[in-house]
């Protein structure tokens, strides 16, 4: 649909025509998360581009960064379909050992030639191993590599196989083809152009590769020895600016008549597919979602005009959270009514 509004610096929580939320499920809500909130940092409903329902746990606020943890892969994946039309990359056809020439794979190994860009989005590229090593990944000195060597394995490629080394590879790509990190092209080409706060970089260090997730407001964007952004992992945002890029992606890369995602793009990368699946991105009947652990989401429904953003902290039991928010928050707020009052935050 056609938006009159558009999400500045201050948000506006009701447009002229009323597409909000009503009061019978703001206090819905706020009964169900009053008491069952756990880890939740933070949650933005926003209807129509306006803010329907925001609010904030755990000593959180709304200018606080969180990991956001595989929520990455999507953001990724919008930066993968920037790159291409731009002509930093040919096409997704593409082979993946095309973009790293010193890697020469064994004589056993020459299956990894068959292996394409678009293999590493879908979640379709065979790998060598059973369980990803991704600790000793982030312990190596060349991120890259590791997961290239990973790569292959007596299956070709065409079986889901969901794994964070094959993002990071992406990720590589991207700073191979443009001479800018993920972060650094993205700060420029969407973080920016749409209002989302620009990042800096966050260094993991060898000594102590996991400090990152144990840090209560990061901020940045995890970099590898190398200067590769973390393609999988390792991306700080706060929930309005994840509702930002979901409501991007609900206007077909469109923001405020600027084109900032390819059309077709945003179309391939949320169609759905037989593993509900498609470029970084999990499909649903309603809708599609970006998410990551802890019970990060960015859930998007074009049918109802809708984006949820949720922020999460690491936790063991946050697998609980993750489930509160599909069967209960995500239906509660598709199934609201406009409200009739309006102001600005």
């Amino acid at each position: 649909m056609k938006n009159k509004y558009w999400p500045k610096e201050n948000w506006r929580t009701l447009g002229p025509e009323g597409p909000d939320m009503d009061a019978q499920t703001i206090a819905g809500l706020n009964q169900i998360l009053d008491s069952r909130h756990w880890n939740l940092c933070g949650l933005v409903i926003v209807h129509h581009g306006y803010l329907a329902y925001e609010h904030y746990y755990n000593g959180y606020g709304p200018d606080d960064t969180v990991h956001v943890a595989s929520v990455t892969k999507s953001i990724l994946s919008a930066l993968i379909g920037i790159a291409l039309d731009k002509g930093f990359i040919d096409s997704v056809n593409q082979g993946v050992l095309e973009f790293f020439p010193e890697y020469d794979p064994g004589p056993d190994e020459l299956g990894k030639r068959e292996i394409r860009i678009k293999h590493l989005l879908t979640m379709t590229a065979p790998y060598a191993c059973d369980d990803e090593p991704f600790q000793e990944m982030c312990m190596s000195p060349d991120w890259a590599r590791f997961a290239l060597n990973l790569l292959g394995g007596p299956m070709g490629p065409g079986t889901f196989r969901y794994s964070t080394a094959g993002a990071h590879l992406l990720s590589a790509i991207i700073t191979r083809t443009t001479g800018m990190s993920a972060r650094e092209f993205a700060n420029q080409y969407l973080f920016g152009p749409i209002g989302m706060k620009t990042l800096p970089d966050y260094k993991i260090t060898a000594a102590n590769p996991m400090g990152f997730f144990q840090g209560r407001y990061v901020k940045g964007w995890v970099s590898d020895p190398a200067g590769n952004s973390a393609g999988g992992w390792g991306l700080t945002l706060t929930p309005r600016d994840m509702a930002r890029f979901g409501y991007l992606y609900l206007n077909h890369g469109l923001w405020d008549q600027a084109r900032i995602v390819p059309e077709t793009w945003v179309g391939e990368s949320t169609a759905m597919t037989p593993n509900n699946y498609g470029y970084l991105w999990w499909l649903f009947g309603g809708g599609y979602a970006a998410m990551g652990d802890g019970g990060n989401i960015i859930f998007c429904s074009p049918e109802k005009d809708v984006v949820i953003a949720a922020t999460a902290s690491l936790s063991p039991d946050s697998s609980r959270l993750t489930a509160l928010i599909m069967e209960e928050i995500i239906p509660m707020a598709l199934a609201s009514q406009p409200r009739t009052d309006d102001r600005d935050t």
